[in-house]
């Protein structure tokens, strides 16, 4: 019988669009993930938060795959950080719905969803598995001041940790960080993020040249984090070197994007206007032109629990010059599929940046390693190791449930949820 796996994605909907603030790795790993389980044969639903009261229960992502929309909160886009107080409600709706259809094992993507889908799953009984996609404890120190996240996050991971059913890091720094916090070695699978080799593949259509210089390419969303201002002051360094950035708004809300113009107005003081180009949301079927038409792409963010861009361009052939941080610590191998450096380390972006362009063989040998490394990240071998974890923890079945953390009951007793 078809095993039902049921995906809870709280603010990262699968049909999102990509590259706005909160929208972008996970997204592309839970809508990626979904149809790969399906094809193998699983039956698969993902649940997450309706922002627009114009969208139906159901969508059909694709052939066995459906999206519910589940209500909790208003139906307008809210910031991830600010959900919380609406948790006790998505749970709510996930047991009425696994009430109506139970789900043989339910994998929750991020600590809300966590925090919602144990609740839910206790009530229902079923066991719940937990991908978090980044921890708090290493955003807080890399962000400091800036990190916006509810304060009983920290708690509410470590909670996770210790008692979710299995977890589901995805890196071998994240299993380590995961025991630290109380996680259990016998209830912990790494699975990588993976990657669509269909769509990203070194032949196809290349993004167009207007002239005849080395392009370094960037696909990111446009929040300081993701060291896009440090690549811009790497190529100021570097003469005669285009850059082209996508991510964000569409290019004509450019200027409505706070960010966005803290950027422009960076490439307008360098006077990079004829070098460097902010494009804007580049719609994901066009990226892999996008970084077929690069020389290097660049991915230096500060810190990066995974860093999928990366394994993408490694998929097209390209080389990358990639910060030495999480999960790009591990995917980029140093000197062969690329050139680690350190974070917010412009000196460090330019001096790589030369290293390869200066060295067009070195640059071509990275580019086919780079295929060749991507090939193991393949999607259907990352479904196929998760599916193969849900296996195992239905043939094992529940295991005991401790009390949700306080900070659950509190955003419980915000929203008037069931006690």
């Amino acid at each position: 019988m078809s095993l039902r796996i049921h995906l809870v994605s709280e603010h990262a909907s699968p049909l999102a669009l990509l590259g706005t603030v909160d929208a972008g790795g996970q997204n592309v790993h839970v809508a990626a993930l979904a149809k790969g389980l399906q094809a193998l044969g699983a039956k698969v639903v993902v649940h997450t938060r309706r922002d627009d009261p114009s969208l139906p229960r159901r969508v059909t992502l694709a052939t066995g795959v459906i999206v519910e929309h589940v209500d909790a909160g208003p139906p307008v886009p809210i910031p991830k950080d600010d959900l919380l107080p609406h948790m006790g409600q998505f749970a709510d709706e996930l047991e009425r719905s696994w009430n109506r259809v139970t789900p043989d094992v339910v994998h929750a993507h991020f600590w809300m969803s966590g925090l919602a889908a144990m609740d839910a799953g206790a009530r229902v009984g079923v066991p719940v598995a937990q991908t978090f996609h980044a921890l708090g404890a290493e955003k807080q120190a890399h962000q400091g001041a800036a990190d916006r996240s509810p304060a009983p996050r920290l708690e509410a991971e470590r909670w996770l940790a210790a008692n979710v059913d299995h977890l589901i890091p995805t890196t071998a720094r994240e299993f380590r960080t995961l025991v630290d916090m109380g996680g259990r070695p016998d209830r912990m699978t790494v699975v990588p993020c993976g990657v669509d080799l269909e769509l990203f593949r070194p032949d196809g259509p290349t993004w167009p040249r207007s002239s005849g210089r080395p392009r370094i390419v960037c696909v990111s969303r446009l929040v300081p984090r993701k060291g896009i201002g440090n690549v811009i002051a790497a190529v100021a360094k570097v003469p005669d070197v285009e850059l082209l950035i996508a991510g964000g708004p569409p290019a004509s809300m450019l200027f409505e994007d706070e960010y966005a113009r803290t950027l422009l107005s960076t490439i307008d003081h360098l006077a990079l206007g004829d070098r460097v180009q902010l494009l804007g949301a580049v719609e994901r079927p066009w990226v892999p032109s996008l970084m077929r038409s690069a020389d290097i792409v660049c991915c230096t963010p500060w810190y990066e629990p995974f860093g999928m861009v990366a394994l993408e361009a490694m998929a097209c052939g390209a080389p990358v010059v990639a910060s030495c941080v999480g999960g790009l610590a591990e995917t980029v191998l140093d000197g062969h599929t690329g050139i680690l450096v350190p974070p917010r380390q412009p000196r460090s972006i330019r001096a790589a940046i030369e290293v390869l362009l200066h060295d067009p063989a070195r640059r071509r040998a990275m580019g086919t390693s780079a295929l060749r490394r991507a090939a193991s990240y393949a999607w259907p071998t990352i479904a196929a190791r998760t599916l193969h974890v849900a296996e195992r923890m239905q043939v094992s079945g529940r295991k005991s449930v401790a009390t949700p953390p306080p900070s659950f009951a509190s955003s419980r007793a915000l929203t008037g949820g069931a006690q």
